[in-house]
Order: structure tokens, then C-alpha cells, then sequence
């Protein structure tokens, strides 16, 4: 892996200490930079969990990717650059309820004394490394925090807040380290499965400032604060969206 090349394609330093500053500051860098997507799935080109072809997508070719790529290529980054980092398995709790999956998100927890949760690919969640301590952090996005599931060891829940004050789990995890390769399954079945959330259609999505903007299908919704724009995007211009909104460009 090219360090520096990866650094400059999140527009990043690299930071003199691997401390928490520095942690904040790449995984807001990377999550500016790099979008989370799925369009090679559409298109039915295999992703493969190999370190070297997703980082010649993501760095070289200015792609996005979905968890498996893009926490697996951050989790590679942060250990090279001195952090004590380890892939976790995680379960996403549906909007609709129940469970995705089991154990079918790869994120990354960072060991600063304490245990982080830091995640560049889940798409609209906390933009700040979270600990596991159930402090409450926020950004623009939202109020988080992670607490202990009750009665199983080791075994987490990323937590959002709601407008009337109570919590919604978004994800459960567990503190176990994996890697990448052990995701084998998961990663094919997000690619193949009509069960899954990323065969139905594509998705690219951004974080700005003010919120966010994602093309879901041809549907491109951007966010600033409480205010959604949306507007059906001819299929002829969506090359055109994707190079200057996301910067991709599909080959």
C-alpha cells in the first residue's frame, strides 16, 4: 500500500502522532473524500476482498466502496500509520426492525487508551470516533453514542438519538477482531442476494457540511439541515452527476 498516495487522495497529512486528534481528523478526511457506494453491484463486477484491488479503486481509480472496502482499506491505513486498530463484525438493526445479516458490517475499533468505534462505511452515521464508554458525541448528523448490550460480554450497540429524546440502535457489535477475508461470505451474499440492501439498486452517497447528498437510483436528495431537495436525474445524466457531485467516473 502506498501511504502517501492514500493520504492524498483523502486530502490528508499524515499526523505526527497516531493519537486521537489524528484519528478525527482522518476519518472526517476520508469520509468527505471517499463516498460509500455500491455501483459495481448493478453492474455485476465482483468485489473481491483483496487489499491491492480496493486500493486501486479507491485511491487510484477515486472510487467508493461499501464497508468490506472502505473500512477495510482504513483499517490497513490506520495500522500503518502507527494505531493499534482491529476489524470487528457488526449486526445493522433495520429501519423497518429486525436484523440484517448477522455479523455482515465490517467497522473498526481504535485502542487509544480506551476503545474507539471508528467507521468510513456505513454511510449516513457518526462522522467522530466514538468510545465505548456511552458518552454522548455529536455532529451534524446526529447524536451518538455506544453502550454495553446487557448480559453478553463484550458485545456493543451504536446508538442514535432521537427527536423525543429516546434511543434507536443502529448497529451491534462485538469486540472480537476478524479479518477482512473472514467477511468472504457476507460480502457475496451483499453482492447476490435479492435479500439484500444493495441488489435492489445503487446508491452513492457524501457528507458535506450542512448534511448530505446521496443519488439513490436516479433520485438525487440533498440534505442541509431539516431541508431535503430532491430531483429525478435523466438516466443519459448520471455519468455527469456522479463525476461532479462524487467525482466518479465508471469505467
Amino acid at each position: 500500500m502506498d501511504i502517501r498516495g492514500y493520504l492524498e487522495r483523502i486530502g490528508a497529512d499524515k499526523p505526527v502522532e497516531a493519537d486521537y486528534s489524528g484519528l478525527e481528523f482522518l476519518q472526517r478526511r476520508h469520509l468527505f473524500a471517499v463516498p460509500f457506494e455500491n455501483l459495481d453491484i448493478p453492474r455485476k463486477v465482483p468485489i473481491q476482498l483483496d487489499e491491492n484491488r480496493i486500493y486501486d479503486k479507491v485511491v487510484r481509480r477515486h472510487r467508493g466502496g461499501f464497508c468490506y472496502e472502505l473500512n477495510g482499506l482504513f483499517h490497513r491505513l490506520l495500522e500503518h500509520l502507527g494505531y493499534r486498530a482491529r476489524l470487528v463484525a457488526g449486526t445493522v438493526k433495520k429501519e423497518e426492525g429486525g436484523w440484517a445479516l448477522a455479523d455482515s458490517h465490517a467497522t473498526i475499533l481504535v485502542e487509544l487508551g480506551e476503545w474507539w468505534l471508528v467507521d468510513v462505511g456505513f454511510g449516513d452515521s457518526a462522522r467522530l470516533p466514538l468510545p465505548l464508554t456511552g458518552e454522548e458525541r455529536t455532529d451534524v448528523s446526529g447524536t451518538y453514542r455506544v453502550v454495553p448490550v446487557s448480559g453478553r460480554e463484550r458485545v456493543y450497540d451504536l446508538q442514535r438519538k432521537q427527536k423525543s429524546g429516546s434511543w434507536t440502535t443502529r448497529l451491534r457489535f462485538s469486540t472480537q477482531p476478524k479479518k477482512l477475508q473472514e467477511f468472504a461470505p457476507q460480502c457475496r451474499f451483499n453482492q447476490t442476494s435479492p435479500d439484500s440492501p444493495f441488489t435492489g439498486r445503487s446508491i452513492v452517497t457524501l457528507p458535506t457540511e450542512e448534511g448530505r447528498i446521496t443519488l439513490s437510483g436516479n433520485t438525487l436528495v440533498i440534505t442541509k439541515g431539516e431541508t431535503k431537495q430532491k430531483e429525478v436525474i435523466p438516466s443519459p445524466s448520471v455519468p455527469e452527476v456522479l463525476r461532479e457531485r462524487f467525482g466518479i467516473v465508471l469505467e
